[in-house]
């Protein structure tokens, strides 16, 4: 698949996934998730997504394993959504980049205070 198409269905998949994602009514997909990048296989069979929460690592990790647990819906949303030929097989991976960018959004505002206290 050519690499545009490729990227224009990666970016089709996210936004879909991002609204699926909101009406899963799973007990451990809680917080505030986030779907931090999609990776769609050239042949679109199989795909992995990385979600991150602010609730750190541990919050991802549980929002994972809702998220896992609820592919199969998930699939059959996507396969609905955008009539793909083939629907590709999701796998979800915790991410932490949530976190770490609001510690480094922390350390900056730090930084500033100082900086400012200084003058």
């Amino acid at each position: 698949m050519a690499g545009f198409k490729l990227d224009r269905m990666t970016e089709d998949v996210h936004r879909e996934l991002t609204d699926i994602l909101r009406s899963l009514k799973d007990p451990r997909i809680t917080g505030l998730i986030s779907i931090v990048r999609v990776e769609l296989s050239n042949d679109l069979s199989h795909c992995k997504v990385f979600v991150s929460s602010m609730d750190g690592m541990e919050g991802a990790k549980q929002a994972v394993k809702g998220l896992n647990s609820a592919a199969g819906f998930v699939r059959r949303e996507i396969n609905q959504r955008l009539k793909m030929r083939r629907t590709p097989e999701f796998k979800f991976v915790a991410d932490n980049s949530m976190e770490h960018s609001a510690d480094i959004a922390r350390m900056l505002n730090e930084i500033k205070e100082r900086e400012h206290h200084e003058d």
